[in-house]
């Protein structure tokens, strides 16, 4: 039985196809590492947002399995992963200033696979803050076990990737250099919001569940809490997991179409 002719043209399309997207990322994770006034907000100030109000608690007050400042540590991580993965994301909108977007449209990288790319960028992106804020809270007194330690970061990051896609709907919405500086006071009304800075309860947790962080911090905070509040609430494991499904779902949808708009219209 001899081979189809077309096979191997069809096996060498696939790696040809995604080569744009592995280009791209290449790319931009290099520019983004360029940035070191951008770093230096994204990675730098959650930390010193942890000194303040995680390092200062005493570290024999309990939180779940852990203590407070590592509970607050949690809340910064996120905080730090967000912002780091929203603000990477809202960059489009600059490069839709200077015409970037027009010349990927005359590439082989799709709308689908430029969203994507920015969600990895984002991904390795957010990771520096995290790792920051390990460091500085195994200095100062945070304490937890190891396997909540890790999987409370871990899916705290993974969790804030869902923000490059809210960041991306932004800048390509706002398509100044305004989506960047407007970024930093939406992200932080949305913690205050949702549970990140301030334990909430009664009628403000209920409001909280609503909001787009509080799925991707009490997700983060479950293996340390466990779904109970500071103030003795209880949160199922099921409100959160919606909570994240819905908001990435909003998110990813709303980018894609923001993107296509703003491209068709250059």
């Amino acid at each position: 039985m001899t081979a189809s002719p077309t096979a191997p043209l069809a096996q060498a399309a696939r790696p040809t196809a995604a080569l744009p997207a592995r280009t791209y990322l290449r790319l931009d994770v290099r520019r983004v590492l360029r940035n070191r006034r951008a770093l230096l907000f994204t990675v730098i100030m959650p930390g010193v947002m942890y000194l303040i109000f995680g390092a200062t608690q005493n570290t024999d007050d309990r939180a779940g399995e852990g203590n407070v400042a590592f509970y607050v540590l949690v809340g910064m991580a996120v905080y730090g992963t967000v912002m780091a993965a929203a603000s990477n994301a809202a960059s489009v909108a600059i490069e839709q200033q200077a015409g970037w977007t027009r010349t990927l449209l005359m590439t082989p990288l799709s709308p689908t696979g430029y969203v994507l790319t920015k969600l990895a960028v984002a991904l390795t992106v957010s990771l520096l803050p995290m790792l920051v804020l390990t460091a500085v809270g195994a200095a100062t007194g945070a304490h937890a076990p190891l396997a909540v330690w890790v999987g409370c970061l871990l899916i705290g990051w993974l969790a804030s990737s869902i923000f490059a896609a809210f960041g991306l709907l932004v800048g390509s919405l706002l398509r100044s250099d305004g989506a960047l500086q407007a970024m930093g006071g939406i992200l932080t009304l949305l913690a205050f919001a949702g549970n990140v800075f301030v334990p909430v309860r009664g009628a403000m947790l209920v409001f909280a569940q609503f909001t787009p962080m509080f799925g991707v911090v009490t997700l983060a905070r479950y293996p340390l809490d466990h779904g109970d509040t500071a103030y003795d609430e209880h949160v199922a494991l099921w409100v959160p997991i919606l909570n994240l499904i819905v908001w990435a779902g909003l998110f990813v949808a709303g980018a894609a179409i923001a993107y296509r708009r703003s491209t068709s219209r250059q």
